[in-house]
């Protein structure tokens, strides 16, 4: 296998010959042959993109998380921007988001000429934190973001009560979170607006797509329209009328979810219950290794919470090492196990720091944790002998730089 300078200097510090010969991703899709057939069936037919299985899969969305609506769209970011658009922001309005997250979070309320105000985080789970949340409401406030990183839940609970005091919306970005609880109610039913990723890397897939689930009829009603160029009727209503008009009075976009990608979700929400268990035993296993090496932390989860692992990240006890994370980065990578850092604080990004005015030191607890967080791989098609050779790897690389 051919290696790279940097490859090669960091195989060099870790010792020896690399874990593993071909790199283990830290995140894939499971496509098992129903998945294909259920596809395949679907190009058969009569109709590739607004046909009944997008209604289908909406509604057994909704069913798998208990909400009265679902609707399906091209992708996570465009479930974000429809959730904006439903609540109406607009210039002048701020939504409060955490900084620790996919930028597409704070990008969606820029979409709809919104301000993202960025809150800080827990700094043991990297979750919203309801304090920081309170000190940034203001009169121009309209709604809270609470995003369930790593595949566990906010603490909706603190977040709704500050939500109602202030009439705010409250959504939840639980692109990682399909298949997790929280206080025994299930992801997706926890907030006003509730949106997911169907990417590959994500617990279950659509190859791209999204989804947002709401008990608001007129809010579903106005996100179909958005999806939809923002027409007031579908084709299908309009044959039924034997009519050829349709009115947009206001401007959407083309955000639909075809007909193949929804009979794949369909296949794939039956088999999703499974594939987080197999997450969570993944992540016992690391909990196991990892929980008293001294020189890593895993993120913590809270007992009230069920953890659907969309992502396992681990913190470095860097006064116990000697070595930075893009140092221990780069060696794990060359060892073969395909570590990733989830995320940048999104407010010390150039566009953010350019156009908002965002600086360091504006959310010190997220600031901190970036330095000293990894991800590491976890999806169901893991082998046990994958999980060792993880685990392994840490325990070289980790060894090599312990002081």
């Amino acid at each position: 296998m051919e290696t790279t300078v940097q490859d090669t200097d960091a195989l060099a510090i870790s010792g020896g010959e690399p874990v593993r010969e071909e790199t283990l991703a830290y995140g894939g899709q499971t496509i098992e042959e129903d998945d294909i057939n259920a596809v395949a069936e679907t190009l058969r037919a009569d109709l590739l993109t607004t046909g009944p299985r997008v209604d289908a899969f909406e509604k057994a969305f909704a069913d798998f998380v208990g909400t009265e609506e679902a609707v399906a769209v091209s992708n996570g970011t465009a479930a974000l921007h429809a959730a904006m658009h439903a609540i109406d922001i607009g210039p002048g309005d701020e939504v409060i988001v955490p900084t620790i997250t996919f930028a597409a979070t704070a990008n969606s309320v820029t979409f709809e000429g919104g301000t993202p105000v960025f809150a800080d985080v827990d700094p043991d789970t990297l979750l919203l934190d309801p304090e920081s949340v309170e000190e940034r409401v203001g009169p121009d406030t309209q709604a809270i973001v609470g995003v369930d990183y790593m595949g566990q839940s906010c603490r909706y609970d603190a977040l709704r009560d500050i939500a109602e005091t202030r009439d705010l919306v409250l959504l939840d970005d639980a692109c990682h979170a399909i298949g997790g609880t929280y206080k025994g109610r299930p992801v997706g039913s926890l907030a006003d607006l509730n949106t997911f990723s169907l990417h590959p890397v994500k617990n279950m897939t659509t190859g791209e797509g999204g989804m947002i689930t709401t008990d608001d009829s007129g809010w579903a009603k106005e996100m179909r329209q958005f999806r939809n160029h923002g027409i007031t009727s579908t084709h299908h209503e309009r044959a039924e009328e034997g009519s050829w008009y349709y009115e947009i009075p206001e401007a959407g976009y083309n955000y639909r979810l075809t007909d193949f990608q929804c009979a794949l979700g369909m296949s794939q929400l039956e088999k999703l219950s499974g594939w987080v268990e197999r997450r969570r035993e993944i992540a016992a296993r690391y909990d196991d290794a990892f929980g008293s090496m001294g020189t890593i932390e895993p993120v913590e989860r809270r007992n009230d919470a069920t953890c659907a692992y969309h992502l396992y990240v681990i913190r470095l006890v860097l006064d116990r090492l000697q070595a930075d994370r893009k140092t221990i980065f780069e060696a794990l990578q060359a060892e073969g196990v395909g570590v990733n850092v989830h995320y940048i604080p999104v407010h010390l990004q150039p566009h953010y720091r350019k156009n908002f005015g965002t600086e360091p030191g504006l959310c010190p607890k997220a600031e901190a944790a970036y330095e000293r967080i990894l991800t590491l791989p976890v999806f169901p098609r893991m082998t046990e002998s994958d999980v060792e050779d993880v685990i392994q790897a840490i325990r070289k690389v980790v060894s090599t730089y312990r002081r």
